[in-house]
């Protein structure tokens, strides 16, 4: 998928849950607000992902089945230390929460959370910028 963010700089996302019945849909919903989407259904492939292609933001689900989102959340940052993360979580916790802000992830919602909450953040944190190798 390909969109734009302003008139020419594209905006790429990663977004990681292993539900991928979930992460299919948010992935289409956040594609027609013009922003490009690769979904991945596990920590392995959003790391051979990240390994292929340069995201501005990655969305990343806390549990999955093969890796904890903080496991992968440090490999993300040893990969690319500036790569603006959102964990995404429906087994919210403070202590996750600050978890993940300690790992370096720049924000943090709980599911149930509203759609346009999280465009408003990925936007957010995609202007931060770092995302992309130099």
């Amino acid at each position: 998928m390909t969109a734009k963010k302003g008139t020419d700089t594209l905006l790429r996302l990663l977004l990681v849950d292993d539900e991928e019945g979930f992460a299919e849909v948010l992935a289409k919903r956040i594609a027609k607000r013009g922003i490009a989407v690769d979904a991945c259904f596990s920590g392995a492939s959003a790391i051979q992902a990240l390994r292929r292609q340069d995201y501005d933001v990655a969305v990343l689900d806390l549990k999955m089945q093969d890796m904890d989102g903080i496991e992968v959340l440090k490999v993300f940052k040893k990969m690319l230390p500036n790569l603006p993360v959102i964990m995404l979580t429906g087994h919210g916790s403070e202590q996750a929460a600050v978890e993940g802000m300690a790992q370096g992830a720049c924000d943090y919602l709980s599911k149930p959370y509203e759609f346009d909450e999280l465009l408003k953040r990925i936007r957010e944190a995609a202007a931060k910028g770092g995302g992309t190798r130099e």
